[in-house]
């Protein structure tokens, strides 16, 4: 893809962000400063400037935090690593139902604190921070303003990533994998495609090999190099390439690299497996649902 010069002085900007952040946590040593959808809704927000994400710049600071403190709040409650991703998942789906909101991100910044086990309010500090920091650069740059409001959540939309997640959850914590129950950046790509009129094999094969390989960038980098700063400055330009040569613009995926950075030891190793698997499971039904489900549905209401 070629980038204009807007869009180069966006991605500079936008990396910048990324890597202040990581080097704020590296200054601080404080690992749970490193928030990895903050990768994803700054490539959203201020380099893709999707119309969806920033329609209502306020939502960008209220959607994550309020997940971020959902997840944290559960994080302490005395119950399995699994009830609490699904809880969690309820939870988020419901603020966000409140917030008109469709911000996928919001689902991967609820569900960090349970997965690192977060426990110090320098995480809730740094989640208000940063997202009131993209907030006030997207009302800086004023698109905006141009842009159309996403459609609603459905109560369709709800129930079907509601089932997936059980699902998900549920096989991972029976075959004793529980820490694979949540995948954010794969999670966050399974809501919005869910909400797309249509998504076929081409699109959930480009998706799953970004999902894949960013996830394998992210752990293969940071086995190389140890330190959480010169792994981020490494590993999101390699995830741009390969997003480049897949032609797709697909923020979740500058997660990835940020992820391994905080994952713990056990789930570190898995990621790239959890990544394969995870990517399989829920794109793959969604196009299986698009494909055959869909049409039935107009099928029936036309006869109707």
């Amino acid at each position: 893809m070629h980038l204009s010069t807007t869009e180069k002085r966006n991605y500079l900007i936008g990396f910048a962000f990324i890597i202040f952040m990581v080097a704020s946590a590296t200054l601080l040593n404080d690992m749970e400063i490193i928030l990895p959808e903050i990768g994803a809704l700054t490539a959203g927000t201020w380099i893709y400037q999707n119309d969806g994400w920033i329609n209502q710049p306020i939502k960008i600071f209220l959607a994550p935090s309020g997940t971020a403190i959902i997840g944290f709040l559960i994080n302490q409650l005395a119950i399995t690593y699994a009830e609490k991703v699904l809880l969690g998942l309820l939870l988020m789906l419901i603020l966000l139902r409140i917030l008109h909101s469709n911000l996928a991100p919001s689902f991967a910044t609820g569900l960090l604190p349970i997965i690192i086990n977060a426990t110090h309010w320098s995480f809730i500090v740094a989640i208000l921070l940063f997202t009131s920091f993209l907030m006030i650069g997207v009302f800086l740059q004023g698109q905006y303003q141009r842009t159309t409001p996403s459609t609603p959540i459905k109560n369709e939309h709800m129930l079907i990533f509601t089932i997936m997640a059980i699902i998900w959850v549920g096989t991972v914590w029976f075959f004793g994998f529980s820490q694979m129950a949540a995948i954010p950046p794969v999670m966050v790509v399974f809501f919005e495609v869910l909400q797309k009129e249509n998504y076929g094999w081409q699109m959930a094969s480009k998706h799953f090999i970004a999902l894949v390989g960013a996830a394998t960038i992210g752990v293969l980098v940071h086995l190389a190099v140890t330190s959480w700063l010169l792994s981020a400055i490494i590993s999101l330009p390699l995830v741009f390439v390969l997003l480049q040569l897949l032609k797709i613009k697909l923020p979740a995926a500058f997660a990835f690299p940020l992820l391994a950075l905080v994952l713990p030891t056990s789930m570190f190793h898995m990621l790239p497996i959890t990544a394969i698997l995870a990517s399989i499971f829920f794109l793959g039904t969604i196009v299986l649902l698009k494909k055959f489900v869909a049409p039935y549905r107009i099928s029936s209401e036309n006869n109707d």
